[in-house]
C-alpha cells in the first residue's frame, strides 16, 4: 500500500511540475488539471477500501471532475474560436 501512496504522489507532483512550466497551451494545462483530478480520485478510493462510509464521497469527487473538465474543453473552444489559438498568453480576462 505505501508503493501506491507513492506512485500517486509522484504522480500528483508530476502534474502540478506539468502545470508550472507548461503555461504556453491552455490545453495542456487542463489536462495537467485532469490528471491532478483523477489521481485525487484514485487516492481517495485506495484509502476508502476498507471503509464504505466514503464510498459515496469518490463518486462525488469523480461526478466533479467529469463537470470541471465538460467546463473547461467548453472555455477552451469559446477561446479557441474567439482568438484562432489556445495560447494562454493571449487570454485577456478583463477585456469583454
Amino acid at each position: 500500500m505505501t508503493q501506491t501512496y507513492f506512485t500517486l504522489t509522484s504522480a500528483f507532483l508530476l502534474s502540478l511540475i506539468g502545470i508550472s512550466t507548461n503555461r504556453a497551451h491552455l490545453m495542456s494545462m487542463l489536462l495537467c488539471m485532469e490528471s491532478m483530478t483523477l489521481i485525487l480520485f484514485l487516492s481517495m478510493a485506495a484509502s476508502s477500501i476498507n471503509n464504505t462510509n466514503t464510498t459515496s464521497i469518490t463518486m462525488i469527487m469523480i461526478t466533479m471532475g467529469a463537470c470541471e473538465a465538460s467546463a473547461g474543453l467548453t472555455l477552451m473552444t469559446i477561446t479557441t474560436q474567439k482568438n484562432t489559438n489556445d495560447f494562454v498568453k493571449n487570454l485577456n480576462l478583463l477585456k469583454c
